[in-house]
């Protein structure tokens, strides 16, 4: 799998997974570390090319982060992108200063494109710009190979020492031409082959979980989700009746779906699994009484459900391994090195530090969502399991702002039933996730000639293709109104609906 290897250095930007999931797009296996990770160890990976990310800071800022000059003698190509060509030029003594101008979204650029990072590349390019310092003057040995009416380099290049810098994101999809720029790099400057495909990933998955596992006993966290479910059946390809799927019903599922869950992984579904359904809904409800505070919540939904897992594991005899969905993005925002921690993911910083299990196993960690849809399409799931939008591992739980009751989940489970019921009956397709929350807002409205002081919805609907960043999906009004409609009139203690236009960044896509 990582026979060619492609490394993001993180200095605090926002697109560092982008970035990486851009390079995968090459078909190039690419990992994100951290900025200050030892020289030592970028030599053990032996990576084919690094690319620094941008950040908030200035270089010239005592505080701010920077790398090893030591780093541009080991001859790996690099490629700094936006505050990383900024610290390419200050540490190899350019100049970096406070932009006369600040250049903020699409820009047009003028390319060199003699330069192999702009191969194929037009002349004049709409990029991405986020900046208000700049570089005034290149470092020894640089040449400028783009440029805009108010920054003069745009990009720059030591192609001797195979130093590569672009001032704007070549990673967004803003920047028109940037997969053609960050191909480039992978290809015609670091000389890789293109070798990271997801039927290899697959065979070579299965084969490390065969040896790994041995003949040891394996319990799988089964949601029912996509991650989970590609997880499950990645292990049950590998170790057989060595796994068992226990598939915990926290009650903060959407309506029917534990029972949707079990029809399709318990005994009279297609998979040979053995399966075991765990109903703890009220010692959920239980743990989370009078819980608000969003990191609380998630962290005690994770921890209960290691709890279950060692009972189960009790119930069952000696279990060696514990097999959860843990994917790429769920490690980066639970805090990567010194990478500020966007959310604690359930089966990530959730988890607590005394678990009854050998090992754990996370078979998806080094994947986004859309190569994990890929996985589960090479393993075989149907379509309609492959493509089910998304669910967190905390489900409801992080979809209710403030305290988790019954009552409140009762809420939030049928209006999301209604908004996807409607968006189904109108042919709404290609929406990345949808769902209801219940806000923490309650406000005086009018029902029936008399006055109410109810809880609000939001509606939610995003358009990503991994993830990493999304938008507002533009839902038409009518069948917003109809959800309004139907939630006000059949979910009891709502009395106003709204919709969230907000995109990712600067939200998530999910409340908490």
């Amino acid at each position: 799998m990582k026979e060619e290897l492609i490394i993001v250095l993180d200095f605090g930007g926002q697109y560092n997974q982008l970035i990486a999931r851009r390079v995968r797009e090459c078909n190039v296996y690419c990992e994100v570390h951290p900025y200050n990770i030892s020289l030592e160890n970028i030599k053990e990976m032996n990576p084919k090319g690094i690319i620094f990310t941008g950040g908030p800071n200035s270089v010239y800022a005592e505080e701010s982060p920077r790398c090893s000059k030591e780093i541009f003698e080991l001859g790996i190509p690099i490629l700094g992108i936006c505050y990383g060509s900024q610290l390419i030029s200050y540490i190899l003594r350019g100049e970096v200063s406070a932009a006369p101008v600040s250049e903020y979204g699409k820009t047009e650029v003028e390319i060199d494109t003699s330069s192999d990072l702009f191969g194929n590349v037009s002349t004049k390019t709409v990029c991405w710009m986020s900046h208000t310092d700049y570089i005034s003057k290149v470092p020894e040995g640089f040449r400028i190979t783009a440029h805009t009416p108010v920054c003069p380099v745009a990009a720059m290049e030591n192609p001797e020492k195979q130093l590569y810098a672009t001032q704007f994101h070549p990673e967004v999809m803003h920047t028109q031409e940037g997969m053609k720029m960050l191909s480039n790099f992978v290809y015609q400057v670091c000389k890789c082959q293109g070798t990271w495909k997801m039927a290899s990933f697959v065979e070579s998955t299965i084969k490390e979980l065969r040896e790994r596992i041995g003949s040891g006993k394996v319990l799988c966290a089964l949601s029912g989700g996509v991650d989970s479910s590609v997880a499950a059946v990645l292990l049950s390809k590998a170790v057989g009746k060595q796994l068992t799927c226990v598939f915990v019903d926290h009650g903060l599922l959407r309506k029917n779906e534990g029972d949707e869950v079990e029809a399709v992984f318990g005994p009279e579904g297609p998979y040979e699994l053995n399966f075991i359904r765990v109903n703890a809904q009220e010692r959920y409800y239980k743990k989370l009484a009078g819980v608000t505070e969003p990191e609380a919540k998630r962290k005690i939904i994770g921890e209960e459900f290691i709890r279950v897992f060692e009972e189960e594991a009790k119930k069952i005899g000696a279990v060696d391994y514990l097999v959860q969905g843990t994917i790429y993005p769920d490690v980066i925002e639970s805090g990567l090195g010194k990478s500020a921690v966007i959310k604690s993911h359930h089966n990530v910083g959730g988890l607590p530090e005394c678990v009854d299990f050998k090992e754990i196993v996370e078979p998806l960690r080094l994947l986004f969502k859309d190569e994990v849809r890929n996985a589960g399409r090479e393993l075989g799931i149907p379509e309609y399991l492959v493509s089910r939008q998304p669910f967190p591992g905390p489900g409801l739980g992080i979809r209710i702002i403030g305290e988790v009751t019954a009552e409140k989940v009762k809420m939030v489970q049928e209006a999301d039933y209604i908004y996807r019921e409607e968006i189904a009956k109108a042919g709404i397709e290609g929406l990345g996730q949808y769902f209801a929350a219940l806000t923490n807002m309650r406000s005086v409205g009018v029902m029936g000639d008399e006055r109410t002081y109810d809880y609000a919805i939001a509606l939610r609907a995003v358009n990503t293709s991994d993830f990493m960043t999304a938008e507002a999906s533009e839902i038409p009004f009518e069948v917003l109104n109809r959800v309004m409609t139907r939630v006000i009139n059949e979910v009891k203690g709502v009395n106003r609906v709204m919709y969230d236009l907000t995109s990712k960044p600067p939200g998530t896509i999910e409340f908490e």
